[in-house]
């Protein structure tokens, strides 16, 4: 008598990866295979993507050292084996260990400029952005900021990325954690930018020294305590000292607010993002005038206050 199917090995209805490497013979094949499985598989995107699709582009273009802007003719150029194993195994890990996929392929794209990640740092995805790629001209329209310090910086990205836009502009990267500023070297090394940029080890601004900045850019730790044991488990593959900021995501930033006056020029800017901790921050500081910025590409929570502003508003914040 014949097997029933339940009497029949699960094992037997699934691919090995090997015989399914073999069966996607295009570049088309392993999109449609991967955004399948990421669909399956209820994925979080946060980390550069927003949809199973986009995740599968960025993996399979990632994995064969494509641009994200290839010819689409590329699409049915028949993989070699080696290039389809890759690409399964990615798959695979992305969906079994839930690591982001900036971990996985080793580089995450910010403002236009590959930068090298780790699980040391934060994966870039800042609205600032946008911000870097017009020069900060809102703040800045005749002349560009001389001096800028990325604050909490991490990868560098921010601070690297306003250095390659902005040619003529010295930058700090300042950050508590040495694993991070290991990584951010990487990233200084390999945009070549060492002549102009530098990383400090410091606890925000204590390790700081020398002339002001004229603008002042951070990502801080901003979690509060709630959606910090809420998120994806993606986050988690993420360094939890650059998450979590205490009960409503301010610890850091009310020092910021505190502190860097001391380290601005008098017509200088300070831009911080504070992500979904906005609401914490305004019921905070009512009386202080932050300006939310409005970002083309999506994002919020992220404010700006001029040296004025800051004096302003001083007893405020100590």
């Amino acid at each position: 008598m014949a097997d029933s199917p339940a009497d029949v090995s699960s094992s037997t209805l699934v691919l090995s990866d090997e015989a399914l490497a073999e069966g996607l013979v295009t570049l088309r094949d392993c999109l449609r295979w991967a955004a399948s499985e990421f669909h399956l598989a209820g994925l979080f995107y946060g980390h550069g993507t927003d949809s199973a699709w986009d995740e599968a582009v960025a993996l399979t273009l990632g994995a064969l050292h494509l641009p994200w802007n290839v010819d689409p003719a590329v699409l049915e150029a028949r993989l070699l084996p080696m290039e389809r194993t890759r690409i399964v195994s990615l798959v695979r890990a992305r969906i079994e260990t839930r690591r982001p996929l900036p971990y996985l392929l080793g580089e995450a794209f910010f403002a236009g400029a590959p930068f090298s990640v780790d699980e040391r740092v934060l994966i870039p995805r800042s609205p600032v952005a946008e911000l870097i790629e017009h020069g900060f001209a809102a703040w800045f329209p005749d002349e560009p900021p001389a001096r800028v310090l990325d604050l909490c910086t991490g990868s560098g990205c921010i601070g690297i990325a306003t250095a390659l836009h902005l040619p003529g502009c010295e930058v700090d990267l300042a950050d508590i954690s040495p694993d991070a500023l290991a990584v951010a070297r990487e990233n200084i090394t390999r945009h070549d930018v060492g002549e102009r940029v530098r990383a400090v080890e410091s606890d925000l601004f204590a390790g700081l020294a020398g002339p002001r900045y004229d603008l002042i850019v951070c990502n801080p730790p901003y979690v509060d305590t709630r959606d910090l044991t809420t998120m994806p488990a993606e986050f988690r593959h993420e360094p939890a000292l650059a998450l979590g900021a205490g009960a409503d995501g301010l610890d850091i930033v009310r020092r910021i607010l505190r502190e860097a006056r001391e380290y601005l020029t008098g017509e200088g800017v300070l831009i911080v993002e504070v992500g979904n901790s906005d609401h914490h921050l305004e019921a905070a500081f009512p009386e202080v005038p932050f300006l939310w910025l409005e970002f083309e590409r999506g994002g919020q929570g992220v404010f700006a206050l001029t040296a004025d502003e800051l004096d302003a508003h001083a007893a405020s914040f100590a």
